[in-house]
């Protein structure tokens, strides 16, 4: 499999579960910028979106879309970083990877731009905090927000809650997600990931 990711950006949700997993990988960095891989190539020629995570398969069929890629890979493993399709536990999971693609990563995305308003950016990030309020109230009773079991959901809640600092979004509110945040960073294939894009 191959993974195109720009360092910290949500790809770095899939680029550590395929080090939770311990799958074959390798990975080309992209220039969100520009629209260009490492060597020159015009991203749009492989992904038509234009932007990252993107997923070639070993057979050449591609995935977008973080948390569809998530399954993908907890899949490949069964039993590690999601629970099996059909049972109301993988509903769940869905849950969760759809409030953290929807109500959080979604929200984030209009302070990545310098040209929003100064009311719009407020506005999200009470939004943030507002959903951040219903994860907390999780993680205040439970290590993961599966409860006992780290998953991709997690994955997905770490990668993109990285971006609040520099966002300046104050998540100082929260004490059981930066146990949250800590209890994930100290995992070793967590730790591989933020090496192989330069984060640490």
């Amino acid at each position: 499999m191959k993974l195109y990711f720009a360092p910290g950006a949500c790809s770095l949700a899939p680029h550590i579960a395929l080090a939770e997993a311990g799958l074959s990988y390798d990975t080309t960095k992209v220039d969100l910028r520009k629209h260009v891989t490492a060597d020159g190539t015009d991203y749009y020629t492989i992904n038509a979106k234009g932007y990252v995570p993107f997923l070639v398969l070993d057979d050449g069929s591609t995935l977008s879309e973080v948390a569809v890629i998530l399954q993908y890979i907890a899949d490949r493993k069964p039993g590690t970083l999601a629970p099996a399709f059909g049972g109301q536990d993988r509903y769940k999971l869905m849950e969760w990877l759809n409030f953290v693609a929807t109500e959080l990563h979604k929200t984030y995305g209009p302070l990545w731009h310098p040209t929003t308003p100064e009311a719009t950016k407020s506005a999200n990030i009470e939004r943030l905090r507002a959903r951040y309020g219903v994860i907390e109230k999780t993680l205040a009773t439970q290590p993961y927000l599966m409860g006992e079991a780290y998953s991709v959901a997690d994955v997905y809640l770490y990668a993109i809650t990285r971006w609040a600092a520099m966002l300046k979004v104050d998540l100082g509110a929260f004490p059981a997600l930066a146990k949250f945040m800590a209890r994930v960073e100290a995992r070793p294939a967590v730790q591989k990931a933020l090496a192989a894009e330069g984060l640490k």
